[in-house]
């Protein structure tokens, strides 16, 4: 973290369980749960948020996460509980500039979960740690009584290595890097809210669930200077957002006409109630880079299957932490982080 934090908590601790039912993982108090007793406990002067830890050992930079998968269907258009623990790992070792190397698999079966649906989730497992390249080396298995573990909830730790000399995280931020995201937004949360609530659109709205690792190291080879990443998963774009300039000090712009939502998208989420830019994603992530390479790196984007890849606002040298929108008709307004979230339940 940028400051160190005390054991002060914003509500009573007494009522951390019932804030966790309420809101699940993306909103405000999520996070002031997260800075205010777990970053204040565990983290040091030094510890900075982020999707994953860099650490120094014998000689070499390693990344290390690890991330907890619950989301509710098991199935859903587009991937599954099992290639999502996989992409969402992977994916976050990747924010921290590293080449995703091992993973463990954690699971958590409730008693009476059929054996077929276990089989399915496994291989799909399998197959998207082929694709990312990456190996499932250790795990653990617990079984839970019936009516206590929805199925099948998964943990997966990722570690890989850092193989260039960049410092990527958000206290690297400075005014005048551009905004730089690799995609339209909020297909992984309106699939999994149409499938959950029985919905059904003109078209099939697939999530987005994919490894980001093989973009990202190709702007990292290209000689791109990356001042900071970010997966737009709970809490979307908006949150993500909100997260770096709280940790770097700064303010940030970002254009709504600038940003891809698809119009099925876009409608879902007008009927919905939802605003896309709060929405999770799971194949997304938007760089911080400075303005000399923000072509280039557009530029790799675009040229290996992200064609909707954008230019979207930039840093200020704002000292408020704000994040402002300009929208399509012109007007400004405050993109704040939500209380709570749109969808729980969805990674």
């Amino acid at each position: 973290m940028s400051q160190d934090f005390t054991l002060s908590c914003p509500i009573p601790i007494e009522q951390y369980p019932n804030v966790l039912l309420a809101h699940g993982g993306g909103g405000k108090l999520m996070h002031q749960l997260i800075e205010k007793l777990f970053l204040a406990t565990f983290g040091t002067a030094n510890s900075v948020p982020h999707d994953a830890a860099t650490l120094h050992l014998s000689g070499n930079r390693i990344a290390l996460t690890t991330d907890s998968y619950v989301v509710r269907p098991l199935f859903f258009p587009g991937g599954d509980i099992g290639s999502l623990a996989i992409n969402g790992t992977v994916n976050d070792l990747a924010m921290a500039g590293a080449r995703p190397l091992y993973l463990s698999a954690g699971f958590i079966l409730e008693e009476g979960l059929p054996m077929e649906t276990l089989w399915q989730i496994v291989r799909s497992m399998q197959q998207a740690a082929t694709r990312a390249r990456v190996q499932i080396v250790t795990g653990d298995t617990k079984v839970v009584d019936k009516g206590k573990g929805d199925g099948v909830f998964i943990n997966t730790t990722g570690v890989g290595i850092v193989e260039h000399s960049q410092a990527i995280a958000p206290q690297f931020v400075q005014p005048g890097d551009m905004l730089l995201l690799n995609g339209d937004l909020g297909r992984h949360g309106i699939a999994i809210m149409a499938v959950r609530e029985g919905l059904e659109f003109e078209t099939t709205i697939e999530s987005d669930s994919a490894p980001l690792a093989d973009l990202v190291l190709k702007m990292l080879e290209a000689g791109v200077e990356i001042h900071c990443l970010r997966d737009l998963t709970r809490g979307g774009l908006a949150s993500a957002l909100n997260e770096i300039a709280n940790s770097a000090g700064i303010g940030i712009e970002v254009d709504e006409s600038l940003i891809p939502v698809r119009e099925d998208v876009q409608g879902a989420c007008e009927i919905l109630g939802f605003d896309p830019l709060y929405v999770a994603n799971e194949g997304r992530f938007v760089a911080f880079v400075p303005q000399v390479d923000i072509q280039k790196a557009l530029a790799i984007l675009r040229s290996h299957s992200s064609s909707q890849a954008r230019i979207i606002g930039r840093v200020t040298d704002n000292t408020d932490c704000l994040v402002t929108l300009k929208s399509k008709i012109g007007s400004r307004r405050i993109l704040d982080m939500l209380s709570g979230e749109q969808l729980p339940r969805i990674c």
